[in-house]
């Protein structure tokens, strides 16, 4: 899953771009709002983190414009501001979740999945799909109720698809959605890591549809 970090402060971005990428988020960050907005128009995102104090354009000007293009990616603001009237000012401009500095890495995810799963209309927090389920905040994975092991890419790589049970995604889909703009990625990548799911957890838990791509399920 590919996440927007827009975040002003070096130790604070750095510290999250590692942790995130430590539990499987692709993370690009960027330090300004031009910045934000640009990379927005330029690559597909599952969710924007969003500080205020921003450069160049402050947190909720970008924000006020993603909403003026009818634009209704996920975004959750990080900010120090405590103010209620900050906060009621985030999410009236159109933010899912307004979390103030400091906080945990482990709520920030708790809150990540949070927000995805109420724009996916999802009322549980765990994703099935065959014989899987998958629980992204705690970062489990079972198989026919029995624990799994994967790696943190392939755990990714399950949790992008059982996000969309039955949908067809692409190599190239799959490579955005794991990967960022600094991470090169061989042509095999996406092959590899589905070689070794489909070793660990059976053959028929992905398929591949020739010609267009993967999805998760049973079913030919």
């Amino acid at each position: 899953m590919r996440l927007l970090l827009a975040e002003d402060d070096p130790v604070i971005g750095s510290g999250l771009q590692q942790g995130l990428r430590k539990k499987a988020f692709a993370v690009d960050w960027v330090r300004d709002g031009n910045s934000a907005l640009l990379a927005l128009e330029t690559a597909s995102y599952a969710l924007l983190l969003l500080d205020l104090g921003l450069s160049e354009q402050d947190g909720m000007s970008v924000l006020r414009t993603l909403r003026l293009r009818d634009d209704t990616l996920p975004t959750i603001i990080i900010t120090a501001r405590d103010a209620l009237s900050d906060r009621v000012a985030g999410l009236e401009s159109g933010a899912d979740d307004y979390l103030i500095k400091p906080f945990a890495l482990e709520e920030l995810i708790a809150r990540i999945n949070t927000v995805l799963r109420r724009h996916a209309g999802r009322a549980q927090t765990e994703l099935r799909a065959g014989p899987l389920r998958l629980d992204p905040v705690r970062h489990l994975l079972w198989l026919r109720d029995e624990p799994a092991s994967v790696s943190a890419k392939e755990f990714a790589l399950l949790r992008t698809l059982m996000r969309a049970p039955g949908t067809v995604l692409s190599r190239e889909q799959l490579e955005e959605q794991l990967y960022g703009w600094d991470k090169e990625v061989d042509s095999n990548t996406v092959e590899v890591h589905i070689y070794n799911l489909r070793r660990r957890l059976g053959a028929n838990v992905i398929r591949t549809v020739r010609g267009v791509g993967y999805r998760i399920g049973e079913d030919a």
